[in-house]
């Protein structure tokens, strides 16, 4: 399970995600905007995608792939990746940016991707959409067997109509992949680069 977030001098909050977001080079975003009903049916798919995955029986390398392919089809990685690179995306490269992302693709399909083979014959259903700000929150309740049920929420842009947060069991996905991130500079003194080799064999 992903460890929970720590308070730090990279720390970041959503309000100046804005100056961090435009300088990545990504595949365009969705255009059109998200209603509550597009954003269950978002969360809907995502799920039965997640669930087809981890039930087909696949060696795990397979099955990484496979979920890399999930997050890219669903998942705001604009938003995701930039997040986590927080203000160090300021000093990157357009070139160290783009590779950052590839890096970083590879890397949170890994982490999750085991993280979601333990919901294999569990059952994970919507209780309620709203709108919070710019993002609908989607609130699901996971039941795994053996297991007592626990909330996992989804937060989808209205404007980019894909998925850019989640919260499982109270751990917040972007906080804790932004310390993640924060803490491989950090053990490489601020060395992009050398991040990023991290980020490649990390997850």
């Amino acid at each position: 399970m992903p460890q929970r977030f720590v308070n730090t001098r990279r720390g970041f909050t959503l309000g100046g995600l804005a100056m961090f977001v435009g300088g990545f080079a990504f595949a365009p975003q969705a255009a059109d905007a998200a209603s509550a009903a597009q954003a269950e049916k978002l969360v809907d798919n995502l799920v039965a995608d997640i669930n087809r995955v981890i039930a087909s029986g696949k060696s795990e390398s397979a099955i990484i792939r496979e979920f890399e392919g999930i997050f890219k089809r669903y998942a705001d990685l604009r938003t995701i990746a930039a997040t986590a690179m927080g203000v160090d995306g300021r000093r990157a490269s357009s070139s160290q940016k783009k590779a950052f992302t590839a890096a970083f693709s590879g890397y949170i399909s890994r982490k999750y991707g085991r993280r979601f083979r333990e919901f294999i014959g569990g059952e994970i259903t919507v209780n309620d959409t709203k709108l919070v700000k710019n993002a609908f929150q989607v609130s699901t309740t996971m039941k795994l067997r053996g297991e007592a049920p626990f909330e996992v929420v989804f937060f989808v842009g209205q404007k980019s109509g894909k998925f850019f947060n989640m919260h499982m069991e109270g751990i917040n996905m972007l906080l804790t992949e932004r310390t993640e991130v924060g803490a491989m500079l950090d053990k490489r003194r601020g060395d992009i680069d050398a991040m990023i080799a991290d980020l490649k064999r990390a997850g």
